[in-house]
């Protein structure tokens, strides 16, 4: 019974990181899209989000028959307990990808504008807290998920100043207002996925140390 439980688990730790190889690359290839109003670029983020949906709904299936037929218990039941989140919160994230892709389309339809300076910054940092959650999850490394955690307030900063530059533009160049709504549109997905990614900080610390830090203010290292 062990031996098998571990190969089902071997099996369900592939496929929720291809799960997150197939995030990672749709939010590359949004943020890509965005920054070089690459219109073909978007439309193939949105095309490929249906391939992240059903490969969410084959890794929930695999945590179901585990717990289902193993009844795992201790280190193993966290892991299990903690893929089901982490693999909800990296569909959330591919809607998210998607959902910026189509503001770029909306973006590369209207008259060019400039995008504001603190948004590429954001889009990378962004980008970066995907990547570390998902490599700590891979090498079950709690330090690295506790600064992905500590990072997610440098993300909020910084879209706040998203929105104060909208605002003054909006002032000085109302025929805009449409086009910079959708930018800001996009820092606030952008920081939902620092969000999601933090969330799956968070799940990681809990399979790690077993201990639940959600809701928690972040401490410093």
């Amino acid at each position: 019974m062990a031996k098998h439980l571990e190969r089902q688990i071997d099996i369900l730790k592939q496929k929720i990181l291809f799960v997150g190889t197939l995030v990672e690359e749709a939010i590359a290839k949004a943020i890509s899209a965005l920054t070089n109003r690459d219109r073909n670029l978007a439309r193939q983020v949105i095309d490929e989000d249906s391939e992240i949906d059903r490969m969410e709904v084959d890794v929930e299936e695999e945590v179901l028959k585990i717990l289902a037929l193993y009844q795992p218990v201790a280190a193993d039941l966290r892991f299990v307990v903690a893929v089901l989140k982490i693999n909800n919160d990296l569909e959330r994230m591919g809607d998210l990808a998607r959902n910026i892709a189509k503001r770029v389309v909306f973006l590369t339809n209207g008259e060019k504008i400039d995008l504001p300076s603190d948004l590429r910054p954001m889009a990378v940092k962004a980008q970066q807290m995907v990547k570390e959650s998902l490599d700590a999850l891979v090498n079950t490394d709690a330090l690295l998920a506790r600064r992905v955690r500590d990072a997610d307030d440098d993300v909020d900063s910084m879209r706040r100043k998203v929105q104060d530059f909208v605002e003054r533009e909006i002032a000085a160049h109302p025929q805009h207002t449409e086009l910079l709504m959708r930018l800001l549109s996009v820092s606030r997905h952008l920081e939902r996925l620092a969000d999601l990614a933090t969330n799956v900080a968070e799940d990681v610390i809990y399979m790690v140390e077993g201990e639940i830090v959600r809701h928690r203010a972040t401490e410093p290292l």
